[in-house]
């Protein structure tokens, strides 16, 4: 019989744009599937440790795999051939590809995990002997992980390209600050165009200065020169990397527009909640909807235009005090397993501990509760989440969310989750395109394999936005020259010409000099070509299974 043990819902998601970090998770005390275990049938018993642990990544594959019927048997996929390489984690990312890329999705006529860079576009394997410094993290990411620990400058820089011809001129811009970070504390702000690195003028050639310039950006001091775009400030910063805490909240404003309150939250990633089981709340969101309710907003505004998600829980938190309270006890969306799982047939997961939330493993009745153990059922209480409101914002009925390129996994499940119940609008680009989830696989004590287990759909049984989420006005051009929160940015702009349009004044742009060449304001969006590097944190969206929430 399946456990009915209660556990918290965590999801993650996030990108990859100039340096990468990695993070770390505590020792579960994992086993691997026995020699004797009747799964293992056909496959050797013997060969190194790279071999049997390139054998138990099939396994566990052809069991928990959203898509493991795409599969071979063993004989036929030959996980052993993929131990050619020195580092063992480079061959297990070599398996774990293959493994992605055989179930073709009939819209697209590519494979579902398709991203055309040589690596699958949800799945992943993290090496938790890798870590950011203290505090420690659970997850790989890239600057700040989902646990708010950063490890850097503080900045997220960008490549604009102002022509995609060679040597593809470009402006490098810093697009968002992060909080807590260096850069914070130094007044670095999104909208700085930088023209020089550690003394050396860059922008005239992409193709031959952004490896030298990223690895300047990811160093342990960098120097930076240039000048706020819009009011042509000049600035000169030396930013010393660090390890620091960060909130996700970007900036939070009430503005004024046509008779109407508009809440505009700016989020970078759903990071892990403040709760207490007896007292949920969260240190960063309920000031922000404080705020929101004592301003009387009347619409709201979330940006998730870099948030490529987090954790589930907080995603649902964040729904909870969006959406009317009308909406509570009805369902926000189902968690979706394969067949396999959802009949109790995946007896692989017997090798997994369930852990509690100290990270330590549970037992009933003397006997210890794996994941084997856990109900994967669509019926199950707990693959089902529905609504509880949260906070006195409780009578918004339009929403609109900025999206992007770099919008996944838990930031599409919160719009998703939405749509039932509200007048739910997009702007900007379509969004990366994530519907499914995973929860850690530990392998040899020391990595951790997240690849794609279940998908979600909301009340309404939509879902399946592989391709991406389409937005109702739909806008390449993410304006890196102005803050957060600024009317007269262009996303910005379009939300709120939907929630309370009104008449625009007569542009007045300037001309200012950039690189020696003469650049109006206004034109920069019309020269602009695709961003070079446009994903900078990481994405996934995560299920920590057999969490006790009391």
């Amino acid at each position: 019989m399946k456990s009915d043990l209660s556990y918290g819902r965590f999801g993650l998601c996030c990108l990859f744009v100039l340096s990468l970090g990695v993070s770390s998770c505590k020792k579960n005390h994992t086993t691997e599937p026995s020699t004797t275990d009747p799964i293992t049938t056909g496959v050797p018993t013997t060969g190194t440790r790279t071999e049997l642990t390139l054998d138990s990544l099939y396994l566990y594959a052809k069991q928990i795999y959203f898509w493991s019927d795409a599969l071979p048997e063993y004989a036929v996929f030959n996980p052993r051939k993929y131990s050619g390489k020195s580092l063992a984690l480079d061959n297990y990312d070599d398996e774990l590809y293959a493994i992605s890329q055989l179930k073709i999705n009939p819209l697209t006529n590519k494979p579902y995990e398709y991203e055309g860079d040589g690596f699958p576009k949800y799945s992943f394997i993290s090496d938790i002997t890798q870590a950011n410094p203290s505090p420690t993290s659970n997850l790989k990411t890239a600057n700040v992980d989902t646990e708010g620990n950063g490890f850097d400058i503080g900045i997220r820089p960008v490549f604009y390209l102002t022509s995609n011809s060679a040597p593809r001129p470009y402006f490098l811009f810093v697009t968002a600050v992060y909080p807590g970070s260096p850069a914070a504390t130094a007044g670095v702000k999104r909208g700085w165009l930088i023209q020089k690195v550690n003394g050396k003028t860059v922008g005239s050639s992409y193709d031959s200065e952004s490896a030298s310039v990223s690895a300047s950006l990811a160093g342990t001091s960098v120097t930076l020169e240039g000048i706020n775009y819009i009011d042509k400030v000049p600035f000169s910063v030396t930013l010393n990397k660090a390890s620091y805490k960060s909130s996700p909240v970007y900036t939070s404003k009430v503005i004024s527009r046509s008779g109407k309150k508009i809440g505009y939250l700016a989020f970078a990633r759903f990071s892990n909640l403040t709760v207490d089981s007896n007292n949920p709340s969260d240190v960063n969101l309920d000031p922000v909807f404080t705020s929101f309710v004592s301003g009387q907003v009347t619409d709201l505004v979330v940006d998730l235009r870099y948030n490529g998600g987090g954790y589930v829980n907080t995603a649902e938190y964040l729904a909870n005090l969006i959406a009317p309270s009308t909406t509570t006890g009805q369902k926000m969306f189902t968690e979706i397993y394969n067949s396999l799982m959802q009949t109790n047939k995946a007896t692989i997961l017997s090798h997994q501990p369930a852990l509690d939330n100290n990270g330590k493993v549970q037992y009933s009745g003397g006997k210890m509760v794996t994941l084997a153990d856990l109900d994967y059922s669509t019926t199950a209480a707990q693959n089902n989440a529905s609504f509880a409101k949260k906070g006195g914002l409780s009578s918004v009925s339009n929403i609109v969310f900025i999206v992007s390129r770099n919008t996944a996994s838990a930031s599409e499940l919160l719009i998703n989750s939405l749509k039932p119940y509200m007048n739910v609008k997009l702007v900007g680009d379509t969004t990366y395109g994530k519907p499914v989830g995973f929860f850690p696989i530990r392998l040899e004590n020391r990595y951790d394999v997240y690849m794609s287990l279940f998908e979600t759909r909301n009340a309404r049984n939509e879902g399946g936005y592989y391709t991406g989420m389409v937005p109702d006005k739909l806008d390449e051009y993410d304006d890196p020259t102005r803050p957060f929160g600024d009317e007269q940015e262009n996303y910005l702009s379009l939300a709120l010409d939907i929630l309370a349009p009104t008449a625009k004044a007569a542009s007045q742009s300037t001309v200012m000099s950039v690189g020696g060449k003469s650049l109006r304001t206004d034109s920069f969006h019309a020269t602009q070509s695709k961003q070079a590097n446009p994903r900078s944190e990481f994405m996934g969206m995560i299920e920590r299974r057999g969490r006790r929430t009391k």
